[in-house]
């Protein structure tokens, strides 16, 4: 007979057990004050390296943040100014052709199947009851207006704001400028020498942490003026500065934003027929392969370092949780925890087996 097994629930177990559930049921209540950190957190990890080298300078490092912060609103109005009307413009009045596009396109598949000799009423009911483009496209854009709904409901209250942006803007700029005594707070309440270790972790951590937002802007902009320069070329002017604009903004979502990017400009080249949509898709398909196997593994994978599967996770978890934005924010911190996965815990389990053998 199996002997009775009795679980003992001593006090102080039911006080952690008790503190534990508190603290978890605080955490989700403050969410949208985690997920605001988190942001801040990404964006002072992406400045850090431009607040450092004004601060070797000999500027004082409150200052050096302010200045940098400064530039970068001088710029960024520089360049809203100076592009902003013709991209609006542009994308105004691709909205206004879009149904005509749309129209087009399915006149030119009824052409291809007349072409092709799919006149028998049976195959003509069959085609259109399975690929009934009407259907299609109102699904298409039913869906799509739901999905933004949705992430417009989800991230109203997080992150959609104005004011939650710029508290995350402020709470970056903060933790710039006094990020030593932050960091020193934080790694006094661990014990030692667990302080210490973390403490060597936060260069970096912010680093690859950085480093990928960082990579993930450049590439961006990079394939988003190839986009359109290239369309430009191809004869797509009216729309090409648009266009790019898209692809670059989508590329930002890793795996799946080059392939929602490219679908606009296809669609207007289908529309406007020739050879103009081989052309354009052929365009998308070297500046893709550009991308995933040149700038990519030199901007962005060299300060990543997490497997394809683990990013893919973290884009899927982040547009969970932020929608669009979550995509971006969410990877750098799956590479932050990979830099304190392997320094803290795989580094030194392969020394000790090292040692033992």
């Amino acid at each position: 007979m199996i002997p009775k097994q009795k679980i003992a629930l001593s006090l102080s177990n039911l006080f952690l057990i008790g503190g534990a559930a508190f603290l978890l049921l605080l955490l989700w209540q403050l969410k949208g004050l985690i997920i605001i950190l988190m942001i801040a957190v990404v964006i002072s990890s992406t400045l850090s390296p431009l607040v450092k080298s004004v601060e070797d300078s000999g500027i004082p490092r409150w200052f050096s943040v302010i200045f940098v912060y400064l530039m970068l609103l001088l710029l960024l109005t520089g360049i809203g100014l100076l592009l902003g009307p013709t991209i609006i413009t542009q994308l105004q009045r691709l909205l206004e052709k879009f149904p005509v596009y749309i129209e087009t396109l399915s006149k030119q598949i009824q052409l291809f199947m007349t072409d092709k000799s799919f006149t028998e009423p049976e195959i003509i009911n069959f085609i259109n009851q399975q690929f009934n483009l009407q259907s299609i496209i109102s699904w298409t854009f039913k869906s799509s207006q739901q999905l933004l709904i949705g992430v417009s409901g989800l991230t109203r209250g997080i992150v959609g704001g104005v004011l939650n942006v710029f508290l995350a803007i402020l709470l970056s700029g903060y933790m710039l400028s006094g990020s030593q005594k932050l960091i020193n707070g934080i790694v006094s309440l661990f014990p030692t020498p667990w302080n210490y270790k973390l403490k060597d972790q936060v260069i970096p951590v912010s680093q690859r942490m950085g480093g990928y937002i960082q990579g993930r802007l450049l590439v961006s902009f990079i394939l988003g003026l190839a986009v359109s320069l290239g369309l430009k070329f191809l004869g797509i002017g009216e729309f090409a500065l648009g266009l790019g604009t898209i692809a670059g903004i989508t590329n930002l979502i890793p795996f799946f934003g080059p392939v929602l990017g490219s679908i606009p400009a296809l669609i207007v080249a289908v529309a406007q027929g020739g050879w103009l949509f081989l052309w354009v898709l052929l365009l998308f398909l070297i500046i893709q392969n550009l991308e995933t196997y040149v700038l990519d593994p030199l901007l962005v994978g060299s300060s990543v370092n997490v497997p394809p599967l683990y990013q893919l996770l973290a884009v899927l978890s982040g547009v969970q949780l932020l929608g669009i934005l979550g995509a971006l924010i969410l990877p750098p911190w799956v590479a932050g925890a990979g830099v304190l996965l392997k320094n803290l815990y795989l580094i030194p389990k392969l020394e000790a087996e090292k040692e033992n053998s």
